[in-house]
């Protein structure tokens, strides 16, 4: 037998971990159609911004969608929502919070009693309360989820790969020159896993003059297209820095935000995942 590359997609081998799924089971009665992560090797390039853009969008267009936070040290789902209420429990599962458009949240800060309260757990106990957020939790007839990764390939994207049915993940990044590496390492995470990518998301692309329109690229050159050239990703997106997207975020009204930049992902997600 040849050396195990955990991709059996291209193993012909009949070896008993071939025959093993790990993804766990919902829990009885909660319906998730889709599920897609959104993913990237580094923080702060804008995962939850993109998460929260894209589930609204598609909330907006009679969609029943759901954010899974599973970026537990550094949740900012609920408040980018304007959730400042907690999740409930009823019996042995847990009811997500819903906003003012119905979309379906859970995220840690809905059960810690002061959402400044540090998360000061290890890996394993944290890619636990993930894999409990999908078993534990009430999800209602959801039509596509969107799942918010924290950054890096560690113990909660293994976790979330494994645990979840992944059908794509969406990678996120700005337009500086680590950016292809930061591709390289989701894109090879994702074929270990035997995930498609989806798209690349280049966020702070470029900055809108307010008097004459100009596309300023304050980062340098967009390297969106060509990154995905080179991995073979078909779908991509640019999103500008918006000042008035920025304040709505701050102050929980992001599914107010036009979706216009993002639309063209959402178009492609509606109708091919």
């Amino acid at each position: 037998m040849s050396e195990c590359t955990h991709n059996c997609s291209t193993c012909g081998e009949n070896c008993s971990e071939r025959a093993v799924d790990f993804h766990k089971d919902l829990h009885e009665g909660s319906s998730v159609k889709k599920v897609i992560a959104v993913v990237s090797g580094k923080g702060g390039v804008g995962k939850s911004l993109v998460t929260s853009l894209l589930a609204s969008e598609m909330q907006r267009r009679g969609y029943n969608s759901a954010v899974l936070d599973a970026d537990i040290t550094g949740p900012s789902i609920p408040k980018s929502f304007g959730i400042e209420g907690h999740a409930t429990g009823m019996g042995d599962y847990i009811l997500p919070v819903k906003t003012e458009t119905g979309l379906q949240i859970m995220s840690i800060n809905l059960i810690l009693e002061n959402e400044t309260e540090p998360v000061v757990w290890r890996g394993p106990v944290i890619a636990g309360a993930v894999t409990q957020f999908w078993t534990d939790v009430l999800w209602q007839d959801v039509d596509f989820m969107f799942v918010d990764m924290p950054p890096g390939t560690g113990d909660v994207p293994l976790t979330v790969f494994q645990s979840l049915p992944v059908d794509g993940i969406i990678i996120v990044t700005t337009p500086q020159d680590l950016v292809g590496m930061i591709v390289a390492k989701a894109v090879n995470m994702a074929k270990l896993m035997n995930i498609p990518v989806l798209g690349v998301v280049e966020n702070m692309s470029y900055f809108r003059c307010p008097e004459c329109g100009k596309e300023i690229e304050i980062f340098g050159k967009s390297k969106v297209d060509a990154v995905a050239e080179k991995f073979g990703i078909a779908h991509t997106a640019r999103l500008p820095m918006d000042p008035k997207v920025s304040a709505l975020v701050d102050a929980g009204c992001v599914e107010s935000v036009d979706g216009g930049d993002i639309a063209g992902f959402a178009d492609f997600i509606e109708k091919e995942v």
